[in-house]
């Protein structure tokens, strides 16, 4: 018998646990002191509403699955068939190989074939490792192509504190909100107000988001986003490198036990906008590679 997410590699370093499926190289679990910090999902289920996944070559959507790139038009199968789009790239229900297994690491790969709507070729590595300072996840691609390739990366893990998010203070660090169509594709940014704004620690209360958040302030290479249980002071914070300009914010309907901070490298419809999409280089030259980083520690 094959469990839904395949094999589990378990990992665990000063107080943290994890456990890495071999579907989609998925975070289904990770707990500090026993207190989970994720919000994500049982060994006997699939991952549901992308719980954990890696969202590449591309996150979030793809208005209508059409782009075009190197003078080509290009067609993406529909992922997404609710609105229309391709969603969340590639690899998140493939079957990622394990290249190294430690008691704290645990690196993946899995190789993206040319194909119908992405004709490249792309290595994908993603390293889990943990320590004291908590879990630091870095995503690399490598173009196999003798042609450019677009990219973005992404990620979906759901941040948990507790039982409900409700009464939850949620800070992130964005300074403006993308606005969306009815099918949930950029038209636009705006600064953040309102509902839409926690630039300082706010408590979500009953609001319901699915937003994606730019222009992310940095410090010492870092932009953090807080969930904090205000009464106990406990809770968990999701880190992103410099590569990371976009964040997607999402509290699934009908749960409200976790919320997903996704980094994004690119927002939605980055093959269609150009906003912040990365160009692989040729196999073999200066630039075919991408290393990005982020991170989960305990508060």
């Amino acid at each position: 018998m094959v469990l839904p997410s395949g094999e589990q590699y378990e990992i665990a370093a000063a107080g943290y646990a994890a456990v890495v499926t071999e579907s989609g190289a998925a975070l289904r679990a990770l707990s500090h002191h026993g207190r989970d910090l994720v919000d994500g999902f049982d060994e006997h289920e699939m991952s549901p509403k992308g719980r954990g996944q890696l969202l590449v070559p591309w996150p979030n959507r793809i208005r209508d699955g059409r782009y075009s790139f190197g003078g080509k038009d290009l067609q993406l199968g529909l992922t997404d068939p609710g609105t229309h789009n391709a969603s969340h790239g590639l690899a998140r229900w493939a079957a990622w190989t394990v290249e190294e297994h430690t008691a704290t690491s645990v690196s993946l790969v899995y190789r993206v074939m040319a194909q119908s709507g992405y004709p490249w070729a792309v290595d994908l590595l993603v390293l889990y490792d943990l320590s004291a300072e908590g879990l630091v996840v870095t995503q690399t691609a490598t173009n196999l192509a003798p042609e450019p390739a677009p990219y973005a990366s992404g990620a979906h893990p759901y941040l948990r504190v507790g039982a409900v998010i409700d009464d939850l203070e949620l800070r992130l660090p964005a300074r403006e909100r993308v606005v969306v169509d009815d099918r949930l594709l950029p038209t636009g940014t705006e600064p953040v107000s309102g509902d839409h704004d926690f630039t300082s620690p706010r408590r979500i209360g009953d609001l319901e988001i699915d937003a994606g958040f730019g222009s992310l302030v940095h410090e010492d290479g870092r932009a953090t986003t807080t969930l904090v249980d205000p009464g106990t002071g406990r809770g968990v914070a999701l880190w992103v490198d410099e590569h990371h300009r976009w964040l997607q914010v999402f509290t699934p309907p009908g749960s409200r036990t976790g919320i997903a901070i996704e980094p994004m490298t690119a927002p939605a419809d980055a093959f269609n906008s150009g906003t912040d999409l990365a160009v692989l280089a040729p196999a073999g030259s200066a630039g075919d590679e991408l290393s990005v980083s982020w991170g989960i520690q305990a508060l």
